[in-house]
């Protein structure tokens, strides 16, 4: 690591924005000094600098979602830093995915692709881990793998009813309500989307 390139402001700090490698989404805004940025190398968790606190901060060391970090880049101006990271469960203290979930101006929805799956599946795995009052999803990992079980076997027959009336509006609805149940039903057995997307690269004739 050449520091030297880094433009550390009067604090000894510098930005750093963070971006999920697998959906592309900006998940945060955070601080990095010199120790912060050894620690991250080091351990290849991303660890920032509180300025509200005053000291090194893991992120995940309470809630469990940590950022596993795939490359850590610098800007042209060499102040301002990237990092692309692995993103556990969800970024933000609210429990959203992305820190960034509040639009004030424009109502445009940006496509995240296949990577729309990676982050529900991790606010999925928030709530298994922190459970929220009133969640559906807790919901369905109170009742266990059979109720579980069994809302997949609903969606997917209410899918072919669909297919069978030609209704596209509630073939899309029903076809977003059996993914996600089958993302809980990976959560629960401890499978991740990516697992699947590789499964399937297998069958790509």
């Amino acid at each position: 690591m050449d520091f030297d390139k880094i433009k550390f402001d009067e604090k000894g700090l510098v930005p750093v924005i963070v971006q999920d490698i697998k959906t592309n989404a900006v998940l945060m805004l955070a601080y990095m000094n010199r120790e912060s940025i050894e620690k991250t190398i080091e351990t290849n968790n991303m660890v920032y600098f509180s300025r509200s606190r005053q000291k090194l901060w893991l992120k995940g060391e309470t809630s469990g979602n940590f950022q596993t970090l795939h490359e850590l880049k610098i800007d042209c101006d060499g102040d301002t830093l990237l990092a692309l990271v692995s993103q556990k469960g969800v970024a933000c203290h609210t429990g959203s995915y992305s820190c960034f979930f509040e639009s004030l101006q424009g109502d445009s929805q940006y496509a995240y692709g296949y990577g729309i799956i990676d982050e529900l599946y991790g606010v999925i795995q928030d709530r298994k881990a922190n459970p929220k009052e009133g969640s559906y999803t807790n919901y369905l990992f109170d009742k266990g793998i059979d109720k579980i079980l069994k809302k997949i076997g609903e969606e997917a027959a209410e899918i072919i009813i669909a297919a069978k009336n030609d209704a596209p509006d509630e073939i899309r609805y029903e076809c977003a309500d059996l993914m996600y149940h089958l993302l809980v039903m990976l959560c629960e057995r401890g499978l991740s989307p990516s697992e699947i997307f590789t499964e399937l690269e297998k069958r790509r004739q």
